[in-house]
Order: C-alpha cells, then sequence, then structure tokens
C-alpha cells in the first residue's frame, strides 16, 4: 500500500533527508513532456559501419539497450548514407534526458517500454522505426531520473490499460500523453533515488559480465575437450588419457534407447490438475537443466497411464519441434516427471559404458547442434523423430575419460547456475526497491 503523511501522497521508503519534503507532485504526461519526430526505417536501411547518424529501433529498445542509455556502452546502428537526412527537423533530433518508447509489442509486459538517453557523446542520433520520442517541456526531471520512473508499476500499470491491440499491441502518442506521472519536485531527491537505482544496475551488469565470461569460457573449453567437425580428437586432453588412443564413432540408437512424447487423444489439457505429476514442455528446457515453475500436471490415475513417459535421473530431453538443438538432462527432482508430446526422450544404455552426464555435455557443443539441426526435416517448423535422431553419429571416448569431462564441464555449469542465481537476486532486491521508492498504483488520480 501507498504511504500516506497528512494526506500527502509520497512513497512508502523515502530517504531520511526528504522525509519531511512533502508530497509528490503528479501531472500527465503531456504536461511534461512533447512529443518529437521520428523515421520508419527498418533494419534493411541501418548497417553498423559507417553514416552520418544512427537511428535507434525499437527491436533494440525491447531486447539490449540499457534503461539509461550511454551511446559509449551501446552499439547503435547507423543509418545508410543513401537514405537523405536533408528533410530532417533540428528537432527531431535527440538530446540528452528525452525518453524514447517503444510502440509496438506482442507482449503486454513490453508495450511502451522506454529508455532515458543520458549521454549522446555529441553524436546525431534519431529515433526509428516504431517509436516515440519525448522532450522535456521544462526542466523537471533531472537526466538519469526518467528512466527508472518510467519503470516503476505506478506508470508501468497505465501504459499497459492504454495499450490496444490483439496480436501486436500498440500505443500512441496520444494515449501516452494521458498517463499520470507522479515525481519529487526536489531534485536533490530525484538523484538520490537515481544514484541508488543506478548503483544496483552498475552491479547487475557487472555480475551479467562475469555469467558472459563463464559462458564463453565453458564454449571454449568444450572446443578443446571436443573433436572438432571432422577429427576424431580433441585438441585437450587429460594427462591419464593422453594415450588412450582416439574417440570411437557411434549411432545414438547405439548408446541410447529414444522415445516420444505421448500424441493425440492420449492427454488433453482439460487432464490438467492444480497437484500431481509435473509434465516437461519444451519451455522448460534450459541449457543447464529443467528451468520453471508453471509446470502442466496430471492426477495419480494419468500418472499411472502414462507410466511408459515417466522420466528417470539422466534422461535427456529433446525438442522434437522448432528448436531441435535444445535439450536438458533430468535431474534428481525431476525423476518421476513425465514429457510432452514435443519432446523426445534419450534414456543411456549400458551405464557402465556411456555416461548420461557426458551425452548431455556432448549434445550441447555446436558441431553436435549443427548436425542434429541439419538433419531435422521441415524449413519452416524443422521437426526431428526416433528415426532420424537414432540415425545421429557422435564420437565417444571410454567410460572413465567421459566422466572425467563430464565432471570439468558440469563444474561449470554448477558456477554458471550460481551466478545466473546471483543476478536474479539482484533484479528481485531491485524490483522491490523500486516498488518502495516509487509511490503505487492506489490512488491514480483520473
Amino acid at each position: 500500500m501507498q504511504q500516506k503523511i497528512d494526506g500527502l501522497l509520497v512513497p512508502n521508503l523515502r530517504f531520511p533527508e526528504f522525509r519531511d519534503a512533502g508530497e509528490w507532485e503528479e501531472k500527465k504526461l503531456n504536461e511534461l513532456y512533447t512529443f518529437k519526430g521520428t523515421n520508419s526505417l527498418s533494419r534493411e536501411n541501418l548497417n553498423y559501419e559507417h553514416g552520418a547518424a544512427k537511428n535507434i529501433h525499437y527491436g533494440d529498445i525491447h531486447t539490449k539497450f540499457s534503461t539509461l542509455f550511454d551511446i559509449q556502452h551501446e552499439k547503435v546502428p547507423y543509418i545508410n548514407t543513401s537514405e537523405p537526412l536533408e528533410k530532417i527537423k533540428p528537432d527531431s533530433y535527440c538530446i540528452e534526458g528525452d525518453m524514447i518508447f517503444a510502440d509496438a509489442s506482442e507482449d503486454l509486459e513490453d508495450i511502451g517500454k522506454s529508455i532515458e538517453l543520458i549521454r549522446l557523446n555529441n553524436e546525431r542520433v534519431l529515433s526509428g522505426l516504431h517509436t516515440l520520442l519525448a522532450r522535456q517541456i521544462k526542466s523537471r526531471l533531472i537526466v538519469g531520473f526518467g528512466g527508472y520512473l518510467f519503470q516503476s508499476i505506478r506508470i508501468r500499470s497505465q501504459i499497459k490499460r492504454e495499450s490496444q491491440g490483439t496480436k501486436v499491441l500498440g500505443i500512441s502518442a496520444g494515449r501516452l500523453s494521458k498517463i499520470q506521472v507522479c515525481y519529487p519536485p526536489n531534485k536533490n531527491e530525484q538523484q538520490k533515488i537515481a544514484d541508488c537505482l543506478s548503483s544496483i544496475s552498475d552491479r547487475i551488469t557487472l555480475e551479467a559480465q562475469k555469467l558472459d565470461t563463464l559462458k564463453a569460457h565453458k564454449k571454449g573449453l568444450m572446443q578443446q575437450l571436443f573433436p572438432a567437425e571432422g577429427e576424431t580428437l580433441p585438441k585437450l586432453r587429460f594427462p591419464e588419457f593422453q594415450d588412450s588412443g582416439e574417440w570411437e564413432e557411434k549411432r545414438l540408437e547405439q548408446i541410447s534407447d529414444i522415445k516420444t512424447g505421448p500424441f493425440g487423444s492420449v492427454l488433453h489439457e482439460s487432464d490438467y490438475v492444480e497437484i500431481g505429476t509435473p509434465i516437461i514442455t519444451v519451455e522448460h528446457l534450459d541449457e543447464l537443466g529443467i528451468k520453471g515453475n508453471n509446470f502442466p500436471k496430471v492426477s495419480d490415475s494419468d500418472r499411472s497411464r502414462l507410466s511408459s513417459y515417466q522420466l528417470k535421473k539422466g534422461d535427456i530431453v529433446f525438442s522434437r519441434v522448432g528448436s531441435v538443438d535444445r535439450c536438458s538432462i533430468i535431474g534428481i527432482n525431476e525423476d518421476g516427471w513425465l514429457f510432452s508430446s514435443r519432446l523426445l526422450r534419450l534414456r543411456t544404455r549400458k551405464l557402465e559404458e556411456n555416461s548420461p552426464q557426458f551425452l548431455n555435455q556432448l549434445l550441447k557443443y555446436e558441431p553436435s547442434k549443427t548436425k542434429i539441426r541439419n538433419s531435422a526435416v521441415g524449413q519452416t517448423m524443422p521437426s526431428l523423430n526416433t528415426k532420424i535422431l537414432n540415425g545421429i553419429s557422435l564420437h565417444l571416448p571410454l567410460f572413465v575419460e567421459q566422466q572425467k569431462i563430464a565432471d570439468c564441464l558440469s563444474s561449470l555449469d554448477e558456477l554458471i547456475a550460481a551466478q545466473a542465481q546471483a543476478i536474479a537476486t539482484l533484479k528481485t532486491h531491485k524490483k522491490g526497491l523500486m516498488q518502495q521508492l516509487f509511490p503505487s498504483v492506489d490512488e491514480v488520480k483520473g
């Protein structure tokens, strides 16, 4: 609930020096900002090599640009030199402090997603396709505060309500102008909030860089520990296996039993229950294992009926349609779960000769993934079946070497998982802090 002090609108959490600073102001967006011109250039009109001006594409707002946009830290495309810039009005070029909103999205959570331009380094920048460029009428908000302000639940909830559309959502400048913007009039308080949230954002960025480094290290190590395409020996071998000879080529049908998930009338959504045995779907397949919370579940009677589709620890679950190189290994907690019709299950045979953990890592090796993708049938929606997967050939060493490689790569996976969890925890902390530092949605004035 939002805090009320003597009838004043204030956030739940306020820095000590501002607790007696009075009520936050609330104005319609069009009282604070005016909209400037944008262009509709597509990706074909842009390049990353050269040009007289750079262009903010809405897709980059959705996928990669930071909330506080510093052009020195972002990869921004140029407008092709073949595109005339003479007719562009001078005030259509972005300035620091501008807000840019993505006016289209397939996802309600991303409609109206925004960035604040905090540093442009004297470069010429334009706001492009499916964007809205908003510039302050008067300097009421400091540079660096608006980015977080427009991420607040109070504003995001209004933007979602103003969005229109079914499959693709959109929001216009007119509808965006209607939303109420609540902010502290004291710029020192704005700065304090911005500094606090920026410190957490910087920490998240640093931890994300560490995660990328770990992932890159694992990718490089896999390139050394597994044979390259056309080779039968890896570049790097543990000392005790230096004289163990070449890896043996085997088809997947020789080392695993492959089964397709239930089809047709075997299982319907109407069979799902709130409490029961979870069913793993394609959405739950993650590089590091089975991830997610929203598992469809079936009753004990359905579990018994579908017992042949139950999973065991060490089973590898493969996407059958679409991203056909996507797979995850089943851990202890997933033992006994079921798998869906869009998945294939690989169960390793002769566990004294073949390590499921090694096979899981080998199947995530890029040349193996490429081989699987190239074997799939169909272009629009590639698909696999048991026959195709059975025929895939891979090179494997003896069991003891398999285990050594699997242990090495699995230890890296644990570090990657721990780092990803640390980032998730920081993001949760930041989200909670923002809920406290900005007034809630209870009393948005109409």
